[in-house]
């Protein structure tokens, strides 16, 4: 009978439990706000950069303070963190918002770290209104800043593939270093969700091409939110991804070799890695990632297509490779 594996499986992400029926948060009359002052600051920069507040409240779930307002279109930009804007996307809206005449969805806003406001939900929706000419756009402007992050997380209107994802929480790393660079990376966990991410993004960075796919799985194993400071953490994510960038250029030679003895499959690369993944092997407690990488690097500069079958193909499963 084989043995089980011993390596350590990522652990699953909780989901709430359904909470019974009106047991959470506020109701209509506790969310109204009469003080003027509420969230004086707030107020104040949206006056500054030529806005209006139409209104105040309470968030019924979570409580948390939001501002209605009106803001100049020309003071708005998305933030520098998220992915990019589909141009087809935002013309397609700009044509039927330029139908209908009526906005009637509003963006979420937060105060810029210097000037001006970003929008962490509602890029599509603010390049559609430029596109159209509009003056001003309407917003909830959320005051607390740092639930930029957090909304990134519930936007579900498109699903990020792996490259997008990974680029956007590596933007967001480097939005947290300016915030605070000395905290330490574990408790940005909830913003970034997998240690994988910003090794992946780095890797995305230099090479646009870049296959993430074929080590997603590797990395996010072997690697964890760490109790040292964002700019140590950075360092020890950019050596990662230099060894794992080269890697994937030995990976790519051994897959030249299969393609020139005359293999064809879509599943190359994913065989490649498979091949000469150690972890298929190792019982209990794994190794440490740049030692799993070193050995990958070693057994790539080594790969022999001589002895691949088509048999061995042909018995390789997982995803498609990505564009080398």
């Amino acid at each position: 009978m084989a043995k089980k594996s011993g390596l350590k499986r990522a652990p699953a992400k909780k989901r709430p439990r359904k909470a019974a029926a009106g047991s959470r948060g506020l109701g209509p009359r506790e969310c109204l706000v009469e003080d003027a002052d509420f969230e004086k600051e707030t107020r104040e920069k949206i006056a500054a950069e030529g806005g209006a507040v139409l209104a105040a409240y309470r968030e019924p779930l979570g409580k948390s303070a939001l501002l209605l307002a009106i803001l100049p279109l020309d003071k708005i930009e998305p933030t520098p963190f998220q992915r990019d804007v589909s141009d087809m996307h935002h013309k397609r809206l700009a044509d039927v918002i330029d139908r209908t005449g009526l906005f009637l969805d509003p963006i979420i806003a937060i105060t810029a770290p210097t000037k001006g406001f970003w929008t962490p939900n509602g890029g599509h929706r603010l390049a559609a209104m430029k596109r159209l000419g509009a003056r001003a756009i309407t917003a909830l402007v959320v005051p607390k800043r740092e639930i930029a992050w957090q909304i990134l997380a519930l936007n579900t209107e498109k699903a990020h593939n792996l490259k997008e994802k990974s680029l956007e929480v590596v933007r967001i790393f480097r939005n947290l270093l300016q915030e605070d660079a000395k905290r330490p990376e574990k408790q940005f966990e909830f913003y970034l969700e997998e240690a994988a991410y910003v090794t992946l993004g780095l890797c995305y960075e230099k090479n646009p091409r870049f296959s993430g796919g074929a080590y997603r799985s590797i990395v996010r194993r072997l690697s964890e939110f760490s109790g040292v400071s964002l700019t140590e953490a950075l360092k020890i994510h950019t050596k990662q991804s230099e060894q794992l960038l080269d890697l994937d250029a030995r990976v790519a030679e051994a897959v030249a070799k299969l393609k020139a003895r005359g293999f064809v499959s879509p599943y190359l690369k994913a065989f490649v890695v498979a091949r000469i993944n150690p972890l298929r092997w190792i019982q209990g407690e794994p190794p440490p990632l740049d030692e799993v990488l070193r050995t990958m690097r070693e057994r790539a500069a080594k790969f022999n297509a001589d002895k691949v079958k088509q048999a061995d193909l042909a018995s390789a499963g997982g995803a498609p490779d990505e564009a080398d």
